[in-house]
């Protein structure tokens, strides 16, 4: 029996969002916790999830405030680690009517880059269920060595590996060295998350389903899941592709943390069922509770604090049933 459900490592950090405008007319930014894997561990943690989190934030007031956030939502710290001589990781977010984003990081070094193989608890990651991790955590050294070990762990210790490339463009010296760490991921996970966007730039298919197809052929992953937004999302096995609408909100305000949500509900319910071969009735189901929930997310500012929780997302679901 392992301990916790799942285990998430990467970036730790400050999202500073718009929060209007100061009587001077400057826009104010509202300090939100983020990043997406403790997002995701937050998601899960409202839906009854036991979760640990491994990464990096410095001793600042920033790093003060994460851990506590943590705390306050439940997410287990032990693997959180605190640097006196970097300072944590800021991203400051641009968000554009419709809900487009523009990200301006203070990175250079930022205290998750600083992660190393020495910073990790490996007996933490033997002992989980499903072993999240993105690409943030592989843009430099000595980050990208922790995150490999940490992979090659969860492996060997028999988790589901479930992998979110988070592309982000500025935090990389190429696109070329992102797609090798992207790839690398893709290689070795057994649960995907992808975005519309990135199937598109990593595979130059215009066509979803092309893209993905090419991505199953080299790399046969298991279930592929693709997020596409206003869109809805799909899923992806060797045989079947099911495909759910969005639920689309008149109160969207921004879509930080959309991508998620929607990912930490589809690994609650590989967690509740069990590491299988899905049904296409099961599989509509964990696309259509995933699919709410990201949508009650775009309703909130921020999104590690404020995640729906199970009763406001089975509400919405029986609204929309009617």
């Amino acid at each position: 029996m392992k301990q916790y459900d799942v285990v998430a490592l990467g970036e730790l950090l400050i999202d500073f969002t718009d929060n209007g405008t100061s009587a001077q007319g400057n826009p104010l930014m509202e300090a939100n916790p983020g990043g997406a894997p403790c997002n995701v561990l937050a998601m899960l943690q409202r839906l009854g999830r036991k979760t640990a989190y491994i990464g990096k934030v410095g001793e600042d007031i920033f790093g003060r405030q994460l851990k506590d956030a943590l705390a306050e939502v439940g997410i287990d710290d032990r693997g959180l680690r605190v640097d006196k001589d970097v300072r944590t990781t800021l991203a400051f977010v641009k968000t554009f009517p419709g809900g487009d984003r523009d990200f301006s990081f203070y990175r250079n070094p930022g205290a998750d880059m600083m992660f190393s193989e020495a910073d990790l608890d490996e007996d933490l990651v033997k002992d989980c269920k499903v072993f999240y991790i993105g690409t943030l955590s592989m843009t430099h050294e000595p980050c990208r060595t922790a995150a490999h070990k940490a992979l090659d762990l969860a492996r060997e210790a028999g988790a589901v590996i479930t992998f979110d490339p988070n592309l982000r463009e500025p935090l990389w010296d190429s696109l070329d060295e992102a797609k090798e760490q992207i790839l690398y991921g893709i290689a070795r996970c057994d649960v995907l998350k992808i975005s519309d966007n990135e199937i598109v730039w990593l595979t130059g298919e215009e066509d979803y389903d092309a893209g993905i197809r090419k991505i199953q052929e080299q790399y046969h992953v298991p279930l592929i899941m693709l997020s596409m937004g206003k869109d809805g999302s799909r899923a992806y096995t060797e045989d079947m592709r099911v495909e759910v609408p969005a639920v689309l909100s008149d109160k969207t305000i921004e879509t930080t943390g959309a991508g998620d949500t929607f990912c930490a509900c589809v690994i609650s319910h590989i967690i509740k069922w069990g590491w299988r071969k899905y049904t296409e009735a099961e599989l509509k189901e964990m696309l259509t509770f995933a699919n709410t929930a990201a949508s009650i997310i775009t309703t909130r500012k921020g999104a590690l604090r404020v995640m729906p929780t199970r009763a406001e997302v089975e509400d919405l679901l029986a609204k929309n049933a009617k």
